[in-house]
């Protein structure tokens, strides 16, 4: 692989070459020097100028050191992991000895804000590196172990899948690995079971692994950011990438993972640029990179669970405890999906009742029928999405037609497609199933109990503001902004100024998507209000600066 060319080690130019090196430190290396080692934070970039480095996965319980690469002369040697401050889940060491630069992470961050061309090169590379290391044996630094429709496992899948961790998946349901894998002292009760650099965790929770993997909230110096952003959907990744991209320090805190609702849409087909659509999962994923890019400290699963102001300090509190300072902050939250009031949905959700329709979604249901609930346009993609991959989709509304709330054009294909039936003036009534939900009771227009592997549910979402109590919302707990607040309390005549565009009641405490009262509720808007809502911290910065 030393001598392999493309993405995941590109051919450099004297001038790129000559560029790299003046942000780096020089170090004489010998053979068998480590240049960072398994678990290590804030490792350093390695440009390799002379002799040789072998990168490897460490020995796991389960089997030996694996050789992942080498890399010779004008390479360098990292992941993905520099930019956002996790663990490093390889080791390296030099093989030849020779003349190397280390380029620390405070270097390389002033590397790619300053030098476009270089930038471009080290994030390309840095992204393909972590999609060759996901499809290999440095994959099994994480395993996850559990069954297929476990609402815990699910959860960890997800999170792993959303921050693109390098990682492996064993189904516990599978007779042939549930032997081996009880064999090592595990059972069913143990199950999720996260599998880290060979520390076995139990029942284990995102929470956990990411305590772990070192992307769990820490203030690394004590300084207050510039603004700390809550909530990682378009909004908030928005946010977030035009804060830091302007110089401001910038957090962002999300209690999954970034990508919010969006992430969970199959395809989205009117977003500006993208005229044959784009997934959910894949915008926000690249709108994660763009936010390493430019510095964000993402920190998920990251609950917040409280926020006081007072003068000029801003105070975040997690649900661990854990304190966040900020100079400002940007809720966007978003909302919290909508559930039935059905006997048992607590126990499938996640065993057969999903809230998105994503490949992770897919794995589990595939080829088999399923229901989907909801009449907007998010619940049309879904039913096309799960049809096109071979379910056959029965789409359940309560309305007279699909015409009042979704697009013509999805109406139409929904029409025109022979694996769906949409079924209106129909609800669902009851659920049934043993471990996992295998059938749902319709009444309304149809009356019949049907055959069901997954019941997607689409009925909207409720803002996410139960953990604010000091700003104004309205009747349905939308946070109100700019014009629309109501009452200013002291804060604001010292300030001798009235709320800014998406500026809450608390000064220098912004509202952004869905969370905000008035806005439109689409993926596009969204982004729009998370920057533009930068722009009025800018403003509210420069009173108290």
């Amino acid at each position: 692989m030393a001598k392999k060319h493309g993405p995941v080690v590109p051919d450099l130019t004297d001038s790129q070459w000559a560029r790299l090196v003046s942000h780096g430190v020089p170090v004489d290396v010998a053979v068998g020097d480590m240049l960072f080692r398994t678990g290590d934070r804030w490792y350093d970039l390695i440009l390799v100028e002379g002799g040789a480095v072998e990168v490897v996965r460490d020995a796991l319980p389960w089997v030996g050191e694996t050789s992942i690469v080498t890399l010779g002369p004008r390479t360098f040697v990292g992941e993905l992991g520099l930019l956002n401050g996790q663990r490093a889940f390889l080791s390296a060491r030099a093989t030849e000895a020779g003349r190397m630069y280390r380029v620390d992470h405070a270097a390389l961050q002033r590397l790619m804000a300053e030098d476009d061309e270089l930038c471009d090169l080290l994030l390309r590379t840095l992204w393909a590196r972590r999609d060759f290391l996901r499809r290999g044996p440095a994959a099994l630094s994480l395993k996850i172990v559990g069954t297929q429709r476990s609402a815990a496992a699910t959860a960890l899948r997800r999170y792993a899948e959303r921050l693109e961790l390098a990682h492996t998946w064993v189904d516990a349901d599978d007779p042939e690995t549930a032997a081996h894998i009880f064999e090592h002292g595990f059972s069913r009760d143990d199950l999720p079971v996260a599998i880290v650099q060979g520390e076995n965790v139990r029942n284990a929770t995102p929470g956990q692994v990411a305590e772990l993997l070192g992307l769990a909230y820490v203030n690394d110096d004590d300084t207050a950011a510039d603004l700390a952003v809550v909530g990682g959907g378009p909004a908030g990744l928005a946010a977030a990438i035009y804060g830091a991209s302007e110089g401001l320090r910038t957090v962002l805190l999300d209690s999954i993972a970034p990508g919010g609702q969006s992430a969970a849409t199959s395809r989205i087909e009117n977003y500006l640029g993208f005229p044959f659509g784009v997934s959910g999962d894949a915008l926000t994923g690249q709108a994660s990179l763009q936010a390493f890019k430019f510095g964000v400290r993402v920190f998920a699963p990251c609950e917040v669970a409280g926020l006081e102001g007072s003068g000029d300090a801003l105070t975040l509190t997690l649900a661990d405890g854990r304190l966040v300072q900020a100079r400002s902050v940007v809720i966007t939250t978003g909302a919290q999906y909508r559930t039935l009031d059905l006997d048992r949905w607590n126990e499938f959700e996640g065993a057969g009742i999903f809230h998105a329709a994503t490949s992770l979604e897919l794995r589990q249901v595939i080829d088999a029928p399923v229901v989907v609930v909801g009449g907007a346009n998010s619940a049309g993609q879904a039913a096309l999405y799960l049809s096109a991959n071979g379910c056959s989709v029965r789409l359940v509304v309560r309305a007279d037609s699909l015409s009042s709330q979704m697009s013509s054009y999805l109406v139409d294909r929904l029409a025109d497609d022979p694996r769906i039936r949409v079924h209106t003036r129909t609800r669902v009534a009851a659920l049934h199933g043993g471990d996992a939900l295998e059938q749902v009771t319709l009444e309304g227009g149809t009356d019949a109990t049907v055959d069901c592997r997954g019941l997607f549910c689409f009925i909207g979402a409720e803002p996410a503001t139960d953990w604010i109590t000091d700003l104004e919302r309205d009747e349905d707990g939308f946070v109100r902004t700019g014009d629309d607040v109501r009452s200013l309390g002291p804060a604001w005549a010292a300030l001798q100024r009235s709320p800014l565009p998406f500026e809450t009641s608390l000064p220098r405490v912004f509202a952004a998507g869905d969370v905000r009262r008035g806005s439109m509720k689409r993926v596009a808007a969204a982004v729009g209000e998370g920057s533009s809502a930068v722009a009025s911290v800018h403003r509210a910065l420069a009173d108290v600066s």
